[in-house]
């Protein structure tokens, strides 16, 4: 994919303009600005004046230490005695994503299923059975057997507790039943057909069902259940780390000296010994530490800030070396999202205006430094999807979500009953100018200013903010205005379709969520239809995501604007056999569910 890099001749008065704005938006917040669902930036002491290791753990040398800079709030871990992904508050992206393994790994980039805690799976000839076989010799750190008995326990609980809990809604709608018949299979019946329930209960990005001891978990509240107890062993795993020190200065966690994964050569034993996770700074300090060695991964970063890394340290790679974009397209591509439930922006001319305002082609090269490339749907480009993105082409000729017309844009706003003042501002019937109160996270502040810059020079009042609790009045519905992405389709249209069904403003936490809070009776239909039908009828498929974007384009539910590149550097001082364009076995990010495979396959500089 061609990514651009011409920057635009205005740049350096729009640059003036951003930094005014921003320093306005800190200012008006009060504290640096934070990034979402646990990869909080915001300010904290530089990584080298971090909490030595506490007394009583074992010496690790650097060289066999892998440090990690991800989560946090104002500089502390937030969420260091919670090991439950399930409690309310959890995020699985920071901690829990190496704790619990899963059933299967999909890797987007390798295109490839990697069977894990199961062995193999198997439907019936109508997906209304999945029968799962579970792997033999794997027990959790504390000696108890992994079983059958705990991927049921898991499905019937998530069931049983449904809008309660993550995930729960996804299998209680669909789960008859989830039965261990013996110590080593689960059988699952369904409501209705279920052809990509495996899939979907497989790690790839945050995706994918955490499977718990039910040894440890059966009586306990999972929506406060902390499952953490250091003299207990707790949190427990399957996996090749467990956690023997957390604190908001930081979290540790040291390599076990067996696992099951490299006794049964699935994987090798990770040659890192210890793993600590410190708490994200704002971006300057974290490319400090980069170029002082100080850790070895961290955040994704804004492209501007490579070269100046490049410059002070050669041992710094990304996904793309040490080219632009310095990264990979992710699965996440970026809309501007409005609250659908609140007026005026319930009314979809409203919200093509707004659209139409935006010209994404400066977005891309003021904002993302020419670095990046424009989004039409709200899922990524990946080869599997492209298929959909063709079935929907003349839709997107009729309802193009990347046009930028001022004037196509003003003509919607005088139909919904506005006029322009004699200042250039849009008001309604009683003189009151149309306003947008717009959540701006700051790993997105360079591009989601640019278009602050645009909507206030088309004549909208647009009040930019990065509230501490950005995330938690955005996943309620608490928002009138925010840039954010989606987490949905990687190879399968249904889990980007799955996120405007009405059932899913039901779903907790920032995942598989129905952020805009649209929805449609027929969409709604449509979308069920998709998930009864196999994954591999194409053509099935491909006709029923036409007849949803020809529901969700006229309506435009959120604004897609760019995709977005994870931007994370990568440190070969000591470690090397990153995720890279040459090497892609899976995405790099240390937040996502796959992370466990990027620790495996790291190799130590030094023997």
């Amino acid at each position: 994919m061609k990514v651009r890099r011409r920057l635009s001749a205005n740049r350096f008065y729009l640059g003036f303009i951003l930094f005014t704005i921003f320093a306005l938006l800190v200012s008006a917040c009060g504290s640096s600005p934070a990034a979402p669902a646990g990869d909080e930036q915001s300010a904290a002491p530089a990584a080298g004046s971090a909490a030595a290791a506490p007394t009583g753990l074992k010496e690790v040398p650097r060289n066999r230490t892998f440090k990690l800079m991800l989560g946090g709030r104002e500089g502390q871990h937030i969420d260091h005695e919670l090991w439950n992904p399930y409690a309310i508050g959890s995020n699985h992206q920071t901690g829990p994503n190496i704790m619990y393994e899963p059933l299967a790994f999909y890797s987007a980039f390798a295109d490839k299923e990697i069977m894990w805690l199961a062995e193999s799976y198997q439907y019936n000839e109508d997906h209304t059975e999945l029968t799962i076989k579970t792997r033999q010799g794997i027990k959790w750190s504390d000696g108890v057997d992994f079983t059958a008995e705990d991927v049921a326990y898991t499905f019937d609980t998530l069931k049983d507790l449904g809008s309660a809990v993550r995930w729960g809604v996804d299998v209680q709608t669909y789960v008859e039943s989830a039965e261990a018949v013996d110590e080593q299979t689960v059988l699952i019946k369904f409501k209705v057909p279920a052809p990509r329930f495996f899939s979907f209960v497989s790690y790839k990005f945050d995706i994918g069902v955490y499977i718990v001891p039910k040894h440890i978990f059966e009586g306990q509240d999972w929506t406060t259940f902390k499952a953490f107890d250091l003299e207990k062993g707790w949190p427990v795993t399957t996996g090749p780390f467990t956690v023997v020190a957390a604190s908001p200065q930081q979290k540790i966690y040291d390599r076990r000296d067996t696992w099951w994964a490299a006794e049964q050569g699935l994987a090798p034993m990770p040659e890192m010994e210890r793993i600590v996770q410190l708490p994200s700074t704002q971006e300057q300090q974290a490319a400090q530490a980069f170029i002082t060695n100080e850790i070895d991964m961290g955040f994704t970063m804004d492209p501007a800030t490579f070269p100046t890394i490049f410059e002070q340290n050669e041992k710094i790679i990304t996904h793309s070396g040490r080219e632009a974009p310095y990264g990979y397209l992710d699965w996440w591509p970026i809309s501007m999202y409005v609250n659908t439930e609140h007026a005026p922006f319930d009314n979809p001319d409203i919200r093509w205006a707004l659209s139409l305002f935006i010209d994404r082609e400066q977005v891309v090269e003021v904002g993302w430094s020419g670095a990046n490339t424009i989004s039409r749907l709200p899922m990524p480009p990946y080869p599997p999807l492209q298929r959909y993105f063709d079935a929907s082409a003349d839709l997107l000729e009729k309802y193009n979500t990347s046009e930028y017309n001022p004037q196509k844009a003003g003509e919607l706003l005088t139909k919904a009953g506005y006029t322009k003042n004699a200042e250039g501002k849009w008001v309604d019937a009683q003189g009151t100018q149309l306003k947008l109160e717009i959540m701006v996270p700051a790993f997105l502040s360079s591009m989601g200013l640019v278009i602050v810059q645009q909507l206030k020079e088309q004549g909208i009042d647009v009040v930019p903010s990065d509230p501490p609790d950005f995330i938690d009045r955005f996943t309620k519905g608490d928002y009138q205005a925010a840039f954010f992405g989606h987490g949905g389709s990687v190879n399968d249209p249904y889990f980007t379709l799955r996120l405007y069904q009405g059932a899913s403003k039901a779903v907790p936490g920032d995942h598989q969520s129905n952020f805009s809070r649209w929805s449609d009776p027929e969409y709604d239909a449509i979308v069920d239809q998709v998930y009864v039908t196999p994954m591999d009828d194409y053509a099935t498929l491909g006709s029923l995501f036409h007849d949803a974007m020809a529901i969700w384009l006229p309506a435009l539910p959120d604004i897609p604007l760019t995709e977005l590149y994870h931007r994370i550097p990568y440190n070969e001082t000591y470690w090397t056999n990153w995720p890279t364009a040459d090497n892609p076995y899976v995405n790099g990010a240390s937040w996502h569910l796959t992370f466990e495979m990027v620790l495996w396959n790291l190799k130590a500089v030094e023997k």
